[in-house]
């Protein structure tokens, strides 16, 4: 376990069940053939810190689990990987959330989710100060998860980082009550990096071109604004930059569940390796075209050295 982590990752920790491919009509009969069904870890901060940690970066994961065979297997899978886990919490009244993945045929996959268990249950209490101790980089990667973390708790929990001169980064999920902008108007000032997908941003800005929406971000104080457009690669946008970066053209798209997930932590990983952004973005790129060839969040991602080849395969 390393005590002075580079990356301090926070959000949401929960295991997929996972199955593929699920016709439409799954519910108009009583049984239906998958030709994978499997467990593996999932939620959008250990899918991070999964990839970050096989990518050979030191990560602390800050998260809330239950004490039972879902949170075992979490535990069991970061005391693995070498995450420092002293804020992983457990609590022994809690449900560990098991998410239900249906992947159709096109690899696209659809959540069952329950809202009962740890996946919404993170609150500002559960994270105290000294777990942004000793890192380069915080990222937060649940926006729009847990109800407790709204602008207000949420501008405090970037600010007590900041004054430890962490790089503030954060991920996001669908806004889930109408949210736009201004309801993160105390926040995003703080933000370093966004990572929304185009989709999510489009939602949250009522924008849809790319440029519009970055922005968007830009004025409200992000300094660094990248979206994720799926097959079309990644936009990035500073208020001097300005990038499109290409997917990779050549992936066959098996499972797309932790590809955006996959995505940011190799984008951070290729910032603290001294990158430029639009090299981020490409390696960022390669990992995510990695991790949509196998089934589950994160199972595709084996080193550092595998992305820097799949990296280097671009023309």
């Amino acid at each position: 376990m390393n005590n002075n982590p580079d990356y301090i990752i926070i959000g949401a920790s929960v295991l997929d069940a996972l199955a593929l491919p699920v016709a439409p009509n799954v519910f108009e009969t009583g049984s239906v053939a998958a030709d994978h069904i499997a467990m593996h870890t999932g939620g959008d901060a250990l899918n991070e810190a999964t990839v970050l940690a096989s990518l050979g970066e030191s990560v602390r994961l800050v998260s809330k689990i239950g004490a039972d065979y879902a949170g075992n297997y979490i535990d069991a899978h970061c005391q693995h990987l070498k995450m420092d886990t002293t804020f992983l919490r457990r609590e022994a009244s809690l449900e560990t959330s098991v998410n239900l993945v249906l992947v159709d045929d096109l690899g696209e996959r659809h959540f069952v989710t329950s809202p009962n268990g740890c996946l919404r249950k993170l609150y500002p209490s559960d994270i105290p100060d000294t777990a942004f101790f000793g890192a380069r980089y915080l990222c937060f990667a649940s926006i729009f998860v847990f109800p407790a973390f709204d602008d207000d708790a949420l501008a405090k929990l970037l600010s007590e980082a900041k004054k430890g001169g962490l790089i503030l980064c954060a991920d996001m999920t669908k806004p889930k009550h109408g949210e736009t902008l201004e309801d993160l108007k105390n926040s995003l000032p703080l933000l370093d990096y966004i990572f929304p997908n185009q989709e999510e941003a489009s939602l949250l800005t009522g924008l849809t071109d790319c440029d519009d929406i970055a922005d968007a971000f830009l004025q409200c104080g992000v300094r660094c604004v990248v979206l994720k457009t799926g097959a079309g690669g990644c936009f990035i946008k500073t208020a001097w930059e300005r990038y499109c970066v290409p997917a990779f053209p050549h992936a066959r798209c098996l499972d797309t569940t932790g590809a955006g997930d996959t995505f940011t932590a190799c984008f951070l990983d290729a910032l603290n390796h001294g990158m430029t952004l639009p090299e981020c973005g490409k390696f960022a790129n390669a990992g995510a075209s990695i991790c949509i060839e196998q089934i589950g969040a994160t199972c595709g991602i084996e080193n550092r050295e595998q992305v820097m080849k799949r990296y280097q395969m671009f023309s």
